[in-house]
């Protein structure tokens, strides 16, 4: 069975595919918020099949019931839309992470990069982090090949890293293998804050803007991002030992010192264990 349906998109010049997907890599809702934003004038263009990609009962359909009625079914799924942002065109794939058939849904992004004439692959995506919220949000950056990263973001992090892959990471590995470039943006946000976390969104969209030579439209997420670090800020203020941790963090950063790992897992572990009310979210890390 085909895995998607494609809309030839009308005046389509040599695109960027920027992609991003909730779930594994999406803390805090900051790359699909972003991604959002630059979808907000777009025209879907592929449609990928639900029933080949998710398993509903990990990931089920969303029931509306009016009055004692079941009235409507909201069901996951993933597409690819076509945006235009000042002259450059871009094609947004994002929604559901998929369940199933990673594989062959890499190929069939990379045969549709290669329909569609797309010229980079940018990833987008957020992690929990020994970050303060008092602090810009940090961005690490991933590159196919050395210097296709823009702006101040450096790859990272240093060394050999393995962890759970992401679908995201999947497909990116795919269309490097088919000869597409790809870069990657992923924003670190306070593993203490669980919940939306737009001052994330909003530094991925200038990252993106950066690589791309644009400007995005943030809309209202620095006054959302605004109102956040007050409630945060008043919640550390309220606490001692949650202060202390956040001025441990700030140290940390200005020193441009991360800590080791043994001692990162203890102080996150010492500092949930201790922290039994809500901070900006549940206190629990995403």
């Amino acid at each position: 069975m085909p895995i998607y349906e494609l809309t030839e998109p009308a005046g389509l010049e040599d695109p960027s595919l920027v992609v991003a997907f909730d779930g594994w890599v999406d803390a805090g809702s900051a790359a699909t918020t972003a991604i959002a934003r630059l979808a907000r004038e777009s025209e879907t263009v592929a449609t990928f099949d639900p029933d080949l990609l998710f398993d509903y009962r990990s990931r089920r359909p969303t029931l509306e019931i009016h009055d004692g009625r079941l009235a409507e079914l909201t069901w996951p799924e993933l597409t690819m839309r076509h945006a235009r942002l000042e002259g450059r065109h871009l094609l947004l794939l994002t929604g559901a992470e998929p369940d199933d058939r990673w594989r062959a849904l890499s190929e069939a992004v990379v045969e549709l990069g290669r329909r569609l004439g797309v010229r980079e692959w940018i990833s987008l995506g957020a992690i929990p982090a020994a970050v303060p919220h008092t602090r810009p949000v940090p961005i690490l950056g991933t590159e196919s090949r050395a210097g296709l990263l823009q702006g101040d973001v450096r790859p990272g992090p240093t060394g050999i890293l393995r962890v759970p892959s992401a679908a995201l990471s999947v497909l990116e590995m795919a269309v490097v293998a088919a000869g597409i470039p790809a870069v990657g943006y992923f924003a670190q946000i306070p593993h203490y804050v669980s919940g939306p976390y737009p001052a994330a969104a909003v530094e991925l969209l200038r990252a993106v803007g950066r690589h791309l030579g644009v400007t995005p439209v943030l809309d209202e997420l620095p006054r959302e991002a605004q109102a956040l670090r007050r409630r945060l800020d008043a919640a550390a203020a309220a606490d001692e030992s949650t202060g202390t941790y956040v001025a441990r963090l700030e140290s940390m950063v200005d020193e441009s010192r991360l800590p080791s790992g043994d001692e990162l897992i203890s102080d996150i572990e010492r500092f949930l264990r201790d922290r039994g009310t809500e901070l900006g979210g549940t206190g629990r890390p995403n």
